[in-house]
């Protein structure tokens, strides 16, 4: 009995993971060279719910768990309307941007990469998007978190301006004619 317990310790978590970057980095010291792993985990429950942490150490397995643990850390909702973003943004990290375009039911994640990781596992199923800049998965991936933080939904910008969202929403169609 006792046997079945330790080893039926690995709980299942309410969150999905994917590593998105493993690089080995390495610092050149006195006695020689000291060679260590370092991840990228995106961390989401594909409901509206993401987050992205990096972890360092001298293996693999170390260093995804401890990207994945800052990665709950740094979990964040991400403002949705039905499977898309609320409106069109363009997410910066370091030199990588990454635009972000709300896409019309049935289109599917049109992304590349680290850019597309992150939107999966935040549980969008319609966007388009396009990588602007640095190609690194590093600051695509963090680029793409940026501008998920940023967006809001008409009702969190009418609630700050302090008026109804049905103005919100005639000024919004007012500017783009």
């Amino acid at each position: 009995m006792a046997r079945q317990e330790k080893f039926a310790r690995h709980e299942q978590s309410e969150f999905d993971k994917v590593t998105i970057s493993m690089n080995r980095v390495t610092k050149v010291v006195k006695g020689g060279k000291n060679t260590r792993q370092a991840a990228l985990v995106c961390v989401g429950d594909k409901k509206g719910r993401v987050g992205l942490g990096m972890g360092k150490a001298a293996e693999a397995v170390d260093a995804i768990n401890k990207a994945e643990t800052a990665a709950k850390h740094n979990m964040f909702a991400v403002p949705m309307v039905g499977t898309t973003i609320p409106h069109e943004i363009i997410g910066k990290f370091g030199s990588g941007s990454v635009l972000l375009l709300p896409a019309e039911e049935g289109t599917g994640v049109i992304a590349g990469g680290p850019v597309r990781a992150v939107l999966e596992m935040a549980g969008i199923q319609d966007i388009r998007t396009k990588s602007l800049g640095s190609n690194n998965p590093i600051n695509c991936a963090k680029a793409t978190i940026a501008g998920l933080q940023a967006l809001r939904t008409a009702e969190q910008i009418a609630a700050l301006r302090g008026k109804s969202v049905e103005e919100v929403a005639s000024l919004t169609l007012v500017e783009k004619k």
